[in-house]
């Protein structure tokens, strides 16, 4: 009989604030935004991880998470564990948030207010039962057409109705929110999309792209092609705002302006206009010659944004770019700077008279040049000096290769340096403030490499020296609570797991494991420097709880050991140089009834092990009556040591010490006498990591040469060697009362293996970067990960079985899933047209002839899945109608009735294909259509026609039809037996079609009826006089002569059938 396990599952995440680029993750431009209509309580959400959190900025602290459940193939786990995807963007419109993943979905939540209000789902636990504690009120709306590739930019449509999402792969696809499915997907960039953005301008309805191919495109959504490609930029363009700023004076059109910014750090500004051949009408059109062709373009170079001489901004590369929700701003980051430049836009009477300025100095300038001309180059006085300073004067840097028309408007007209926000820290990403604040001027929320959020308001104020209005940048809250600025070290749980303790470089930060919140943000430092004024603090290594879990003991890189007290989060005791070295490892040894007395050993990069012993503080010292480390014992190595442990037995002779070194080697003591037991050698590189199995049978060992070995503690044997990661195993712990064992590693996974039988069982997936350590509960119902993606992950113990062979099963369909699509895709195509251009087998007759869009579908074992299930609902509905057929034969026409089908869930064919077509995702749906050969989709048909009569599923049937058609053309127009049944299928699709119309349409004008009708009644005044009301129907058509009559009579309409 195959042996089962319980399932692990990922429950939870905590720790971090925003998440950075990983190694998989690209760098994406939308990573933070405000949710709601721009009320002060609207929450900031960020990227996090696995997960969107939202931040209220007025009390400063975390208010929702949004994320979603985890579906494995083939039916196993509950449901309900988070995702191990990673968030790579979001946006946000009204109380929608749409998201981009890693592996290519985009999923769109739906918040509701109560959520935020009453802080809905901010613990997740699988353990309690299902009603509890539930991660998210709903499951988002899940949409795939990227072709396995990261979301690395997304944008909603104004209306909600669209959304537009760029992958990695230079694809953009378009989506249909209302619909649950894709339009189609634009091809042409050969890098992938950093910006996206809708533009309507009359009768164009375009869409923008910026892509690191350096060009910026504009496609017409009605067309599904490319209208314009602007090639003027030096390099990948990483930023892209497009925004309507205003009406010009005694001119029609909107000021639509572009602003991008590409790896040169110039930021260029671009005119949007609406296409004149859109515009014109069909006599402009006829006078048109090709000298216009031109004309036609979309956007309109304007000029770059320089800024005053006397102020320092960075150069590098243009990372992001905003506009203010108020659209009078728009803010500028460059890659890796702590600043952002924000610039004012001004006014349409404002921009006009800088023009006028500009031109009456230009002509003044020309003048002078001639007089100078004229006089032999003699000057006559400063104003007529050409070189001279001044706001209006022209720079050369203005220019790109293009020559500007002086008398149109340039970028400098319209837009003004404002000022600088600066942060702390390195800003990763940064969006505006939409709401106004008492204090007045604009704040600025920036995402700091840091895993903070800090927020920074820029105001005016006036110079003492000269009285002059300056802008000055203020720091007005900083949220670095939640989250450790560097990744995790180690990490370390109570004896009671009801509070971890986390470790990284100059933090230390204590937490409540049950709600998941920060108890303590330590900065742990001596308390030497402490009391001389240092602020300084020390980078932990290691940690561990002494019994009572009210201190924790930390080991530093600089040799300290750190005494923390965490009710009042400060530093109780310091043993300075307790080693020469950095205190790579220390464990605890706890009191037995046999020795009373708790101590801890450390191991060091300065070739010893020292043990302590943990005695109480006497009177006279500072701290009383707290504990204090008393040095007892030393052991000298022959090389750096790496890992240490006390083996887990009570009784002190048979305690064992193990000590892995540098040298590849493991050593083994006698944790009373010290003397030397066993030497184990196997690894190829230093052993990361060492732990024992509660009865101390076997020893496990893990090593930066990505092997694990287990090692019989009787002889010192090898029992046996495991492979399995891909990367160096850091940290290894048993499961208590078992020979199971967890593993972390550098590869960004954690493993679950069975000691006895020398197998895998798990593989956890979720963390983005490598995993440091990990710590498991006494009682083996949760497991905490930590790593360098700065996240602490909670594995949860379920009821769920673990079968070996299904798990071996689900990792190959995982494998299918990533395959990168067909080779016979459009994309993939292009993909190989590129790599031939670049070889040089170029086909000039082809290149026009490249498709620019597609349909927006994916395979994957799902949609395939699908397909299956509705052939085999095909093949269930045939039989019933034969068996259907034949019971009624032999009943001779009597009047009987047949016992429902429990196969068919006890409905009629027709009824159980509808049920299986809509249980169905919408986003699926077509591409499990492509699995259905030519004779099921007779058949399909054939249900289809019967459903369309009977009135039943009309819009889905609709869609269904359509697309098979549109797909089978050729196929079934070349089938002489399908010509009756489609003519048959197209008089019914346009019959329902058109009464679901009239019926839509009729429902329409009543909504506007009632609304118009409750716009007048708010707005006229209420007259006491009036006994009764009169009818809202009246003058609408048969409705209001019924009434007319009934209000003659004196009656009241009660009730209308």
């Amino acid at each position: 009989m195959e042996h089962t396990y319980l399932r692990y599952e990922c429950a939870d995440a905590f720790a971090l604030t925003t998440s950075s680029a990983s190694s998989r993750a690209p760098q994406s431009n939308s990573i933070v935004s405000f949710l709601g209509d721009g009320s002060p309580k609207d929450p900031l959400m960020t990227t996090a991880g696995s997960q969107c959190l939202g931040f209220s900025l007025k009390q400063n602290r975390l208010c929702l998470k949004l994320g979603h459940r985890e579906h494995l193939t083939g039916g196993v786990g509950t449901g309900r564990a988070l995702n191990s995807d990673e968030v790579v963007c979001l946006t946000t419109s009204g109380d929608k948030v749409a998201t981009g993943w890693l592996d290519g979905a985009v999923r769109v939540f739906d918040v509701n207010s109560k959520d935020v209000a009453n802080d809905a789902g901010l613990v997740h636990s699988l353990i309690h039962d299902e009603d509890e504690d539930e991660f998210v009120v709903r499951e988002p709306l899940l949409l795939q057409g990227h072709l396995n590739t990261p979301v690395r930019s997304i944008c909603f449509a104004q209306g909600e109705t669209r959304l537009a999402s760029g992958g990695s792969d230079g694809s953009v696809v378009l989506w249909d929110v209302v619909a649950e499915t894709g339009l189609f997907r634009l091809l042409g960039h050969r890098g992938g999309i950093t910006e996206i953005m809708f533009v309507r301008l009359g009768n164009f309805d375009g869409l923008i792209t910026a892509s690191l191919d350096g060009l910026v495109k504009v496609w017409d959504l009605n067309g599904q092609c490319c209208n314009q490609t602007i090639a003027n930029h030096r390099g990948e363009v990483w930023g892209a705002a497009c925004a309507r700023i205003g009406v010009l004076e005694n001119e029609e059109e909107d000021r639509v302006r572009l602003v991008t910014g590409s790896t040169d750090g110039q930021v260029r500004v671009w005119a949007v206009q609406e296409p004149k051949r859109n515009a014109a009408t069909d006599t402009d059109t006829e006078k048109e010659t090709a000298s216009d062709i031109r004309d036609d373009d979309v956007c309109h170079y304007m000029g770059s944004l320089i800024p005053p001489p006397n102020v320092s901004t960075s150069t590098e590369k243009v990372q992001t770019i905003h506009y203010h929700p108020n659209v009078r701003y728009v803010g500028v980051l460059h890659s890796g700077s702590k600043s952002v430049d924000v610039y004012l836009i001004r006014s349409a009477q404002e921009s006009l008279r800088k023009k006028q300025r500009r031109l009456r100095r230009r002509r003044e300038k020309k003048g002078i040049a001639t007089d100078e001309q004229a006089t032999g180059g003699k000057k006559r006085g400063i104003l007529d000096d050409p070189e001279s300073s001044g706001d209006d004067q022209e720079r050369p840097e203005d220019v790109s290769g293009e020559a500007l028309d002086p008398k149109r408007l340039k970028a400098s007209d319209e837009f003004e340096y404002y000022g600088m926000a600066r942060a702390s820290h390195k800003i990763r990403g940064f969006t505006f403030v939409p709401f106004k604040e008492r204090g007045g001027g604009i704040r600025v929320v920036c995402a700091l490499s840091t895993n903070a959020l800090e927020t920074l308001a820029l105001i005016k104020k006036k110079n003492p020296d000269d009285g002059k209005n300056v802008v000055v940048c203020e720091k007005v809250s900083m949220l670095d609570m939640y989250g450790h600025p560097t990744g995790i070290r180690s990490i370390a749980l109570s004896s009671d797991d009801e509070l971890a303790c986390t470790v990284s470089k100059n933090v230390t930060k204590i937490w409540n494991v049950d709600n998941r919140s920060c108890v303590h943000s330590i900065s742990p430092s001596p308390l030497a420097k402490r009391k001389e004024g240092g602020s300084a603090g020390c980078y932990g290594l290691c940690a561990t709880f002494l019994p009572g879990n009210s201190h924790v003991v930390l080991g530093t890189r600089e040799g300290h050991l750190l005494v923390v007290d965490i009710a009042s989060g400060d530093v109780v005791y310091t043993e300075e140089k307790a080693h020469d070295g950095a205190i790579w490892s220390l464990d605890l040894r706890r009191p037995t009834q046999q020795q009373e007395t708790t101590a801890i050993v450390t191991g060091s990069a300065d070739k010893t092990v020292k043990f302590w012993e943990i005695e109480v503080q006497d009177e006279d010292e500072e701290e009383a009556g707290q504990p204090m480390v008393v040095h007892t014992r030393t052991l000298q190595m022959t090389d750096d040591v790496v890992a240490v442990r006390y083996s887990h037995s009570t009784d002190p002779s048979k305690r064992l010490v193990f000590a892995s070194t540098l040298d590849s080697t493991i050593k083994v003591f006698f944790d009373d006498t010290l003397k030397f037991f066993l030497s184990l050698y196997g690894h190829k590189l230093p052993a990361l990591a060492v732990d024992s199995s509660d009865d101390d049978m076997i020893l496990a060992s893990s090593g930066a040469d990505k092997a694990i070995k287990i090692w019989g503690l009787d002889f010192g044997d090898t029992h046996r060697t495991l492979y399995g990661h891909g990367d160096s195993v850091t940290d290894l712990r048993f499961v208590n009362r078992t020979h199971n064992f967890f593993t972390s590693s550098k590869d960004g996974t954690v493993r679950y293996w069975d000691g006895d039988r020398f197998e895998q069982i798990l593989v956890l997936n979720g963390h983005c970067a490598e995993v440091n350590c990990l710590a498991v509960s006494r009682t083996g119902a949760f497991v905490l990960t930590g790593g360098m993606d700065r996240q602490v992950r909670v594995w949860e113990r379920t009821r769920d079985m673990v079968f070996l062979e299904e798990e071996r099963e689900r990792e190959l369909e995982q494998v299918f899933d990533k395959v990168q699509g067909d080779d016979r895709e459009t994309a993939s195509i292009m993909r190989r047209r590129d790599e031939s251009d670049m070889n040089g087998e170029v086909d000039q007759e082809a290149d026009g002839d490249q498709p620019q869009s597609e349909a927006a579908v994916k395979r994957s074992v799902l949609s395939v899945s699908s397909g299956d299930r509705i052939m085999e609902a095909l093949e269930r509905a045939d039989q019933e109608l034969k068996e259907a057929a034949v019971f009624r034969k032999s009943e001779g026409g009597q009047a009987t009735t047949r016992m429902a089908n429990p196969l068919l869930l006890g409905l009629e064919p027709a009824q159980y294909i509808l049920w299986i077509l809509r249980s169905i995702k919408s986003a699926e749906l077509e591409q499990s259509l492509l699995v259905l050969p030519l004779g099921h989709l007779e058949r399909l048909i054939y249900y289809l026609i019967v459903l369309l009569r009977s009135g039943r599923g009309v819009e889905l049937c609709s869609r269904v039809a359509i697309f098979m058609i549109k797909t089978h053309q050729n196929q079934l127009v070349a089938t002489r037996k399908l010509a009756i049944p489609l003519r048959e299928l197209r008089r019914l699709v346009r019959m329902r079609l058109s009464q679901d119309r009239d019926t839509v349409g009729f429902n329409l004008a009543a909504l506007r009826t009632i609304a118009r009708v409750a716009q007048e009644n708010k707005n006229s005044h209420f007259n006491a006089d009036d006994a009764q009301s009169k009818d809202i129907w009246a003058g609408l058509g048969l409705g209001s002569d019924v009434a007319a009559a009934l209000e003659q009579k004196g009656g009241r309409r009660t009730n209308w059938s």
